[in-house]
Protein backbone atom coordinates (compact mmCIF):
# COMPACT_ATOMS: atom_id res chain seq x y z
CA UNK A 1 0.00 0.00 0.00
CA UNK A 2 1.31 3.71 -1.19
CA UNK A 3 1.10 6.29 1.45
CA UNK A 4 1.76 10.35 0.42
CA UNK A 5 2.35 13.07 3.22
CA UNK A 6 0.25 16.36 3.99
CA UNK A 7 1.79 19.17 6.11
CA UNK A 8 -1.24 20.87 7.09
CA UNK A 9 -1.63 24.24 10.02
CA UNK A 10 -1.46 28.04 10.04
CA UNK A 11 -1.59 30.37 12.84
CA UNK A 12 -4.40 29.69 15.79
CA UNK A 13 -6.50 32.45 17.05
CA UNK A 14 -4.87 31.59 20.93
CA UNK A 15 -2.16 28.75 22.51
CA UNK A 16 -4.93 26.35 23.00
CA UNK A 17 -4.72 25.95 19.04
CA UNK A 18 -8.68 25.43 18.73
CA UNK A 19 -9.63 27.71 15.65
CA UNK A 20 -7.10 28.89 12.84
CA UNK A 21 -7.67 32.28 12.09
CA UNK A 22 -8.85 32.74 8.35
CA UNK A 23 -6.74 33.30 5.72
CA UNK A 24 -3.80 32.29 7.22
CA UNK A 25 -4.59 27.98 6.58
CA UNK A 26 -1.78 26.43 4.42
CA UNK A 27 -1.57 22.78 2.90
CA UNK A 28 1.30 21.93 1.35
CA UNK A 29 2.34 18.61 -0.34
CA UNK A 30 1.69 15.95 -0.97
CA UNK A 31 4.92 14.23 -0.91
CA UNK A 32 5.63 11.26 -1.76
CA UNK A 33 8.25 10.09 1.45
CA UNK A 34 7.70 11.37 5.18
CA UNK A 35 11.12 12.41 4.87
CA UNK A 36 10.38 15.42 2.28
CA UNK A 37 7.23 16.13 4.22
CA UNK A 38 9.18 16.43 7.82
CA UNK A 39 12.03 18.57 5.80
CA UNK A 40 8.72 20.91 4.80
CA UNK A 41 7.28 20.84 8.35
CA UNK A 42 10.97 21.82 9.70
CA UNK A 43 11.17 24.47 7.37
CA UNK A 44 7.33 26.09 8.03
CA UNK A 45 7.87 25.30 11.88
CA UNK A 46 11.07 26.14 12.47
CA UNK A 47 12.07 29.28 10.64
CA UNK A 48 11.48 32.31 12.60
CA UNK A 49 11.11 35.00 10.12
CA UNK A 50 8.36 32.62 8.49
CA UNK A 51 6.57 31.69 11.99
CA UNK A 52 7.27 34.41 14.10
CA UNK A 53 4.38 33.51 16.40
CA UNK A 54 3.83 30.91 19.19
CA UNK A 55 0.37 30.39 17.98
CA UNK A 56 1.68 28.71 14.60
CA UNK A 57 1.44 25.00 14.17
CA UNK A 58 1.68 22.07 11.82
CA UNK A 59 0.79 18.72 11.43
CA UNK A 60 1.97 16.03 9.06
CA UNK A 61 -0.90 14.36 7.68
CA UNK A 62 -1.06 11.40 5.51
CA UNK A 63 -3.28 9.30 3.10
CA UNK A 64 -3.39 5.69 2.10
CA UNK A 65 -3.65 5.65 -1.73
CA UNK A 66 -5.13 1.87 -3.19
Amino acid sequence: MTKRFWVVGGEYQDPQFRALIPGTEKMVGPFECERKAKTEWTRLTCCPERSPAATVRYSIASERLH
